[in-house]
């Protein structure tokens, strides 16, 4: 197959943009790191064009890197955030964290797959075959994780204190 043209995967971008960055914002909670991911990932898909097989769609493809910049993106973020934490409990304020509801905690608590099923299903609107494509997974293994993420938050809200 002949390498991808930059045009198709700039028009993926202009597609996609706004919905990977929707998701990466709630997987993340900044908006200037989800965009940072996104933007990474894109520049990695002209940069490796020549490496598309085509044994997926183009998006499929755009997706996957996306997923995988927000992995290495939030190795980096998670570890700028405790040092946020610690600066922010060394002058008593509650670090940003600590103030989000608790559904968001409870999403955050979810396994990387579980949690990125759950925005790819309901903030990007993909479906299970896309969201598998996306996750090199198989169809089932979607259907499996977003039912037991949508078990673990149905069990602990309903557990929580009124």
């Amino acid at each position: 197959m002949p390498a991808l043209a930059a045009s198709d995967i700039e028009r993926v971008f202009r597609e996609e943009y706004g919905r990977a960055v929707a998701v990466l914002v709630r997987h993340f909670g900044d908006i200037d790191v989800a965009e940072e991911a996104v933007q990474d990932a894109f520049a990695g898909l002209v940069r490796g064009r020549r490496k598309f097989r085509g044994d997926a769609p183009v998006e499929a493809w755009a997706w996957r890197a996306v997923i995988n910049a927000a992995r290495k993106k939030r190795w980096s973020y998670a570890r700028e955030a405790r040092v946020r934490s610690a600066v922010a409990s060394s002058n008593g304020s509650i670090p940003a964290a600590e103030s989000d509801s608790g559904l968001a905690l409870l999403v955050a608590a979810l396994p990387e797959r579980q949690r990125l099923a759950l925005f790819l299903r309901y903030y990007a609107d993909l479906d299970y075959r896309r969201i598998a494509a996306v996750l090199d997974v198989e169809v089932g293994t979607v259907s499996a994780s977003l039912h037991a993420a949508l078990k673990t938050l149905r069990r602990a809200l309903e557990e929580a204190p009124a």
